[in-house]
């Protein structure tokens, strides 16, 4: 071998061990960036991540989670769309991980060290303005079947509030599988039957059933699912809770092998400005669906037509068991467009995908939610692959909804935005 083939191939040799990725400098903002939000205490995830010291037992199932992309979860087809919350690793962050890991996972020269990230103790939001929930733990009981339970949970407001961040928090995850949280308006005879903190369960049979079980027609303020993140918008942007209002907590329990109890709280940032954008989150669904037995790939649309000016913000995909793919299209006089595409689908990982350049809506636009189906036995989360399934609350029923926000003049209430009223041009001050 020529002298200075020899001599580069050490060179080269040399450049590669000096190279070797360590935790302090290169790991740890990998860490911080992707995990740490859901792995640490308190959190949804299993064990926390915040030091060397949390990471270094789990670093070969590290390094086989995110080279398979198990980890973090993050469902969007990437040719569809781009979004502002996106999860997912690039492939230098885990080759990073990887050649970490293959190296021994060294822990580095501490002066490589970043301060650690701060997250206020309890909330994934600043510390809020108001917290409010559940006046007493809802029991759980193993291995039951549990109606949809409604919560009215006074806000005390006397003045109109407009929310700039809010979370919900349930004490036991395990069990919720999700929460929608309504504003009832004080003028709104939605559920005033029900006790205030007391669960309820409103009735679905006979003459003197509700049918209006879905809001009511009131606000929806906020989504929960296991995995996903508090809303936060723009501080130009928010959610109006009018004074009077009571929060109303729709639970959907799904109870697990033990005897359990959970208590969630809510809690709100308040905006510290007039926003100039009022948020609303509404749906393209289908709840008159049928699917088959044994169909692996039945398909389900929804749809909503714009009849006022809007923004469009974010989209929220929710299935049950047998949700397979979801998709949103815009449909236009130019045609249809994919703006997100959801090719697996879990269940387990619920989440909001939020336009990183948001799309201005005009009148007669229509968004389109479509959701796959597969009832079929190759589905290891299908509960019967012989039944013909139709729209229902519990898991092993199945929905078809495409939430979605979007942000609307602040001027406009729910009403005149729905009825497609005008606003006079804003004035300069």
């Amino acid at each position: 071998m020529k002298l200075a083939a020899i001599i580069s191939l050490s060179a080269t040799a040399l450049l590669a061990a000096a190279e070797k990725p360590t935790y302090n400098k290169d790991v740890e903002p990998i860490m911080m960036n992707r995990c740490q939000e859901c792995h640490r205490a308190g959190e949804i995830g299993p064990m926390p991540l915040m030091s060397y010291q949390d990471v270094r037992p789990w670093a070969k199932a590290i390094k086989a989670s995110v080279s398979t992309k198990k980890m973090p979860p993050w469902f969007a087809d990437p040719a569809h769309g781009k979004f502002s919350n996106d999860r997912s690793m690039s492939q230098t962050e885990i080759d990073t991980i990887t050649a970490w890991v293959d190296a021994g996972a060294p822990e580095g020269d501490k002066k490589d060290k970043r301060a650690a990230r701060t997250f206020v103790d309890g909330w994934n939001i600043p510390t809020p303005d108001l917290v409010v929930g559940m006046p007493k733990a809802f029991p759980v009981p193993a291995n039951s079947k549990i109606d949809y339970q409604y919560l009215i949970i006074p806000t005390g407001l006397k003045e109109d509030k407009w929310v700039n961040m809010v979370e919900a928090r349930p004490s036991d995850r395990s069990v919720v599988h999700h929460i929608v949280i309504f504003i009832r308006d004080p003028k709104s005879k939605w559920l005033r039957e029900a006790e205030p903190g007391v669960a309820f369960v409103p009735n679905r049979t006979g003459k003197d059933r509700r049918i209006d079980v879905g809001g009511g027609g009131n606000e929806i303020l906020h989504i929960y699912t296991p995995g996903n993140l508090p809303d936060v918008w723009k501080p130009t942007q928010a959610k109006l809770i009018p004074a009077g209002s009571d929060l109303v907590m729709q639970m959907h329990y799904t109870s697990t092998k033990k005897d359990t109890a959970d208590q969630t709280r809510v809690g709100m940032v308040f905006s510290k400005q007039a926003p100039e954008e009022r948020i609303m989150t509404l749906t393209a669904g289908n709840d008159g669906f049928s699917i088959p037995p044994g169909d692996d790939n039945h398909r389900v649309p929804g749809s909503w037509t714009f009849r006022n000016d809007a923004t469009l913000m974010s989209f929220f995909p929710h299935m049950h068991l047998r949700g397979k793919a979801f998709e949103m299209n815009l449909i236009t006089e130019g045609g249809k467009e994919t703006v997100l595409k959801v090719n697996k689908y879990d269940f387990n990982w619920q989440l909001t995908y939020k336009l990183e350049k948001p799309m201005v809506m005009k009148p007669g636009m229509k968004l389109e939610a479509v959701g796959y189906f597969d009832n079929s036995p190759n589905n290891p989360y299908n509960p019967d692959p012989k039944a013909t399934v139709i729209w229902g609350e519990q898991s092993w029923e199945e929905m078809m909804y495409g939430f979605f926000d979007v942000a609307i003049d602040a001027r406009h209430d729910r009403s005149s935005w729905f009825q497609r009223k005008q606003l006079p041009p804003k004035t300069e001050e």
